[in-house]
């Protein structure tokens, strides 16, 4: 049977069962054992939820006599614990959650969910239960789970391993909607969920829970629940558990030998490919930022799985799915529109921004997750901001860059869809990149307010000049920003997809950007003008710097048809671009 890449899938058994790629984290269940009620916090579509599903395999009881079929050829399968299948296991998911209505209405969805996966206890375990424990259907979660454990303490019966997944996902709904009262009552000493996580603690106190293991987005519901529930091991900041999601480059490299193998895909797109995936997908640092990086594991097989039914890259290699992150950026930063615009522009010109470390482990509330100076640990948590050094985070990788890019233009009103599709038709005709650019610059430069150009930079120009044509030509190219050569980095690179019209075409491109005071003493004059502008002549050093670029790239990619330029900008008077 073919092997699959199987995508959005949370089931581990279906995994197995459809012969799906798998990248095997199961050493990481050996350090769990040794924690008590650990915490780990990872953005969205890090695979968190099939990380949860593994460790209700393994735990299960009633899943003994399927372990060699979905363990045997994992890492935990040839090194199993004492502890593989000797408890009861509840896998509860609060995304289900819904956060609508009054809190009496929370709390009636909260209930019904619970109850349900409660009753699958005695039902699915009734051999041992024996129709003993009765699940009350609209009853409080917290007394039939309360209800359960003391069955299971009484009769001496295996222990409850407590799986809670997207712990946060419904009361960060309430947080991101504003609705504060809404939270604070969920939230408050004697509400239902303080209560439901009290009755938790008890059940570790008494040994008929065996384990808690908690995984959600933010910290903010599990320190204010921290009276409730202060028996946590918060372990996301923990060097040891760094990569227990996502996926190393050795193990992309591992996953991509055996695709290529199987699919019998052409050895010399391997290299293309590589460079497309690192730069979209990987970048995280989430604990140490000297450290390997991570690549997001399931934005990574959504490329993986276009690759292998379809054979080429996907036009767009960023997920819908991604652009839900948007929202979250949005609804952070909507209470103060100013601190918005301050905050997105610096990412936009710098890629980075500081942040005070200390706030990774200090009391994260619900009051400070509006507020500016948390800004940069909001969207860390978040995974759209990663480590860059112990004073700065920085956006992780293109993807990161574009949906930044795009919440610029939202802000500032941009148009970037109707009026491009004659300069992008041209382009593709002739790729006459000085015409883009000319044509980048009356159509979009144009339409920035004059406030922008006070910040703006050469790395403002190239990523907004990337993610316009990212959105009209991503058919036929992907794109490089700041590619790493023994001589530097270049700015901005267009690669033709090797599957696509321009296969094997690169366009180099060095970026020089002069404020109007600088720009006015390099090309002499009082007073800036076209005609000054138009005067201006390719500079010897920056023709030596591309050149040493490009030397690189032709030693990675010697039959590559290679164009070249450098493009400067001057304030916001305008532009000269030169082929070298």
């Amino acid at each position: 049977m073919t092997k699959r890449v199987v995508y959005g899938v949370a089931n581990y058994e279906e995994v197995v069962q459809k012969n799906g790629y798998f990248v095997d984290k199961t050493r990481y269940i050996e350090q769990l054992e040794r924690l008590e009620n650990p915490v780990f916090l990872r953005p969205r579509r890090f695979g968190k939820s099939l990380w949860c599903r593994i460790l209700e395999c393994y735990y299960n009881i009633n899943q003994k006599d399927d372990f060699e079929k979905l363990f045997g050829h994992t890492y935990i399968g040839r090194n199993p614990t004492p502890l593989r299948n000797t408890f009861f296991v509840t896998h509860l998911d609060f995304s289900i959650i819904s956060p609508a209505g009054t809190i009496e209405e929370i709390e009636a969805s909260f209930n019904h969910h619970c109850n349900l996966y409660f009753n699958n206890i005695v039902q699915r375990y009734k051999q041992w239960f024996q129709g003993q424990v009765t699940i009350v259907p609209n009853g409080s979660a917290a007394e039939n789970l309360g209800a359960i454990l003391r069955y299971i303490e009484l009769n001496h019966l295996p222990s409850l391993y407590v799986i809670i997944d997207e712990y946060d996902n419904f009361s960060n709904q309430l947080v991101s909607g504003h609705k504060d009262e809404l939270y604070r009552a969920l939230t408050a000493n004697d509400s239902f969920f303080k209560t439901f996580f009290k009755v938790l603690k008890e059940g570790r106190k008494t040994g008929a829970i065996s384990n808690v293991y908690i995984t959600g987005v933010l910290p903010i519901t599990i320190d204010d629940m921290a009276s409730g529930f202060n028996i946590a091991t918060f372990i996301t900041l923990d060097p040891i558990f760094e990569s227990m999601l996502g996926f190393t480059q050795t193990e992309v490299d591992r996953l991509l030998d055996e695709i290529f193998q199987d699919y019998q895909l052409d050895p010399s797109i391997r290299p293309e490919i590589d460079e497309v995936i690192k730069n979209q997908y990987n970048g995280y640092h989430f604990v140490k930022p000297e450290g390997e990086s991570l690549y997001n594991s399931t934005i990574l097989m959504y490329f993986l799985d276009w690759l292998c039914n379809h054979r080429e890259m996907p036009e767009f290699l960023t997920d819908m799915n991604l652009r839900t992150d948007l929202s979250w950026v949005k609804r952070i930063t909507s209470a103060q529109p100013n601190d918005t615009e301050q905050f997105v522009s610096q990412l936009l010109q710098e890629n980075i921004i500081g942040y005070d470390k200390n706030y990774l482990v200090t009391k994260f509330n619900m009051s400070a997750f509006f507020q500016q100076e948390f800004y940069p640990i909001s969207f860390y948590y978040l995974g759209m901001l990663t480590k860059h050094n112990d004073q700065y985070l920085r956006l992780p990788n293109m993807n990161m860059r574009k949906i930044f890019t795009e919440y610029f233009n939202e802000l500032y009103r941009i148009d970037v869809s109707s009026k491009y599709a004659e300069m992008m038709i041209h382009f593709v005709e002739t790729l006459d990149l000085p015409q883009l650019f000319a044509d980048y610059w009356r159509l979009y430069v144009s339409q920035l307010p004059e406030v922008v150009f006070q910040q703006v930079n050469e790395n403002f120009y190239r990523t907004t000049f990337f993610e316009l044509c990212s959105r009209h030509i991503s058919n036929l190219f992907t794109w490089n920003l700041e590619r790493s050569y023994p001589q530097g980095r270049s700015d901005l690179e267009f690669v033709g997809k090797y599957h696509a019209r321009y296969a094997g075409t690169r366009i180099v491109i060095e970026f020089k950007y002069y404020a109007n005071r600088e720009a006015k003493k390099v090309l002499k004059v009082a007073r800036l003008s076209k005609k000054a502008i138009a005067e201006f002549t390719l500079q010897a050093e920056d023709t030596a710097q591309i050149a040493g670029y490009v030397a690189g790239l032709r030693a990675e990619y010697p039959e590559a048809k290679i164009t070249q330029y450098v493009i400067y900008c001057f304030g916001n008077q305008g532009f000269r671009v030169f082929q070298v």
